[in-house]
């Protein structure tokens, strides 16, 4: 999957909520607490570590528009520093297991906070395409519900959201 294109929308989102808010300064642990938090929806979502339910998980479009809600945010964190010129999504990580998946992604969101260098920004999306598989996403899928949504972010912001 090109992401250029979704550096480039994402970017043009960003402005306009900043602007539309009249935000200003650095928003990175603010857009780095907010991919956490949309990481343990998603999870919550999966209920992948509900050990004590026997309840599944949500629907598909749910977990696609959680899913996809994260990715909004990698992007933007990426935009913040200047690491938006990745064009292709790396190659996912190894593992089936989603339990252990969000584990490993918490900890690669935690040290690109730490230290936001590309090598651990790389990890965040390896990560994010190994649950992408695990939950049966296609990048096809994943391109066209960031779409949808980034269109209804626009769409909140005009109704005051």
């Amino acid at each position: 999957m090109n992401l250029t294109e979704l550096f480039k929308m994402q970017k043009e989102l960003d402005h306009f909520i900043q602007t539309n808010n009249g935000v200003e300064g650095d928003l990175f642990e603010k857009k780095g607490l907010a991919l956490i938090v949309e990481l343990a929806e998603l999870a919550n979502e999966t209920r992948a570590f509900k050990f004590w339910s026997s309840k599944g998980p949500s629907e598909r479009e749910i977990l696609l528009e959680e899913y996809v809600d994260s990715i909004h945010f990698l992007l933007s964190l990426g935009i913040e520093k200047d690491l938006d010129s990745l064009e292709e999504w790396p190659e996912p990580a190894i593992g089936n297991d989603l339990t252990a998946l969000f584990l490993k992604t918490g900890k690669a969101i935690h040290e690109f906070m730490d230290r936001a260098s590309a090598s651990n920004y790389l990890e965040i999306w390896s990560c994010y395409g190994a649950i992408a598989q695990v939950l049966g996403f296609s990048y096809d899928e994943v391109l066209e519900a960031y779409l949808a949504k980034n269109q209804k972010n626009y769409d909140r912001q005009k109704n005051g959201y």
